[in-house]
């Protein structure tokens, strides 16, 4: 049995949330060529404060001296056994109706993930109801 490859959902992360949709419509939204699926990772400069600590309750304590490490962070999405995030009904100039995404984060990160990289302009409605767009990436 052959399946679509298109028909496979996908789950891209951006800065406040993500946004998982079957591969055929991020395609249609972003492009074919979308140069967000090659994810890039963050790096964060870490601090800890010098302190003490105590190894057992009512032990003599030590003193841990202050030090600072890069760290990389990839993109990450929430992730558990039931279905994560907001539905959402995305439409767009030539969709043939509504199309079912899962959101995480707020719905406003995800209207400037799509000013920053949508080809097309493109409205998403809450389950609630709550229309939001058209957003485009503008050139």
């Amino acid at each position: 049995m052959a399946t679509d490859p298109d028909a496979r959902d996908l789950t891209l992360n951006y800065p406040g949330g993500s946004l998982t949709a079957p591969l055929g419509t991020l395609k249609a939204l972003l492009g074919d060529d979308y140069s967000g699926l090659t994810p890039v990772p963050e790096t964060k400069q870490v601090s800890v404060k010098s302190h003490s600590r105590v190894r057992v309750i009512g032990g003599a304590p030590s003193n841990v001296t202050g030090f600072s490490y890069e760290m990389t962070q990839w993109p990450t999405s929430q992730a558990n056994n039931a279905a994560s995030g907001s539905v959402v009904m995305l439409s767009w100039d030539g969709s043939d109706g509504d199309w079912v995404a899962r959101v995480t984060g707020a719905f406003s990160s995800l209207g400037i993930f799509f000013v920053a990289n949508s080809t097309k302009p493109v409205t998403f409605r809450s389950e609630r109801g709550t229309k939001y767009g058209p957003f485009q990436k503008v050139s």
